[in-house]
């Protein structure tokens, strides 16, 4: 009890429970559309997620001067990559949340001539750049923990596996990349809070490839993807510990 008390009083809490519906609306309007519902059905479902969207992006008024705060701790960061990495996605989000409030400010008609359209694409562009930017973080920690590991095995005197076989291309390349996967399902199995901040990325990259047409998806995958972020997102949120640092 103690902590879901401490989870539902904290905003992106909040958030990411209505999140988690919204792209669950979209995952249930895309089965229920395919095994043929009714027209009655299938508005009501947008209908809600529509609300759902529109109440999130309440949520968020405000978090880009929280995105912009925590750009500047992240400079303070001494590894040179994770400074780059987690500043540059810090302004990234900010400049997409700046985004979203200016939607929210149009579909409430505070705005009225807000162009909805070009500030979605716009919104959806920062976020997709703020994506990569996490991704390229998640890569790097990955290849210092994946060298980590090899280096803590040599000092100890221990080989990675057979010895390769110079005179066979093919066998030394099919056992170098059996090594390199091994070690890369061990140093994330290792630590959990990578392996959740890489999969929370990944699927929510489809998100804005399918919004701004780079990789189009359909309504279903896209609510997939959106409803396991969530709730990888609300489980951080829920285990402190499980959230990448910094």
């Amino acid at each position: 009890m103690e902590t879901w008390v401490r989870f539902s009083a904290q905003s992106q809490a909040k958030e990411r429970l209505f999140r988690a519906a919204q792209y669950a609306c979209a995952l249930a309007g895309d089965t229920l559309r395919r095994n043929g519902a009714s027209a009655g059905v299938l508005a009501s479902v947008r209908q809600l997620e529509a609300h759902l969207s529109l109440s999130r992006k309440l949520l968020r008024l405000g978090s880009s001067a929280e995105a912009l705060e925590a750009a500047k701790r992240a400079i303070h960061l001494s590894d040179m990559v994770l400074r780059f990495c987690v500043t540059l996605s810090h302004l990234n989000r900010a400049m997409y949340f700046a985004c979203d409030n200016v939607l929210w400010a149009g579909k409430t008609g505070l705005l009225p001539g807000v162009d909805q359209e070009k500030w979605s694409q716009r919104s959806f562009r920062y976020y997709l750049f703020a994506l990569v930017v996490n991704l390229s973080r998640d890569a790097y920690e990955i290849r210092l923990l994946m060298e980590r590991e090899v280096g803590g095995k040599r000092a100890k005197g221990s080989e990675n596996g057979r010895q390769l076989r110079p005179d066979n291309g093919l066998q030394q390349l099919g056992l170098r990349l059996q090594i390199q996967l091994r070690l890369l399902l061990r140093v994330l199995r290792n630590n959990p809070p990578l392996l959740l901040d890489l999969v929370k990325n990944a699927c929510d990259l489809f998100i804005p490839l399918d919004k701004l047409g780079l990789y189009k998806t359909n309504p279903g995958f896209v609510g997939f993807c959106g409803l396991t972020s969530s709730l990888l997102s609300i489980l951080a949120i829920l285990h402190p510990w499980l959230k990448l640092k910094p």
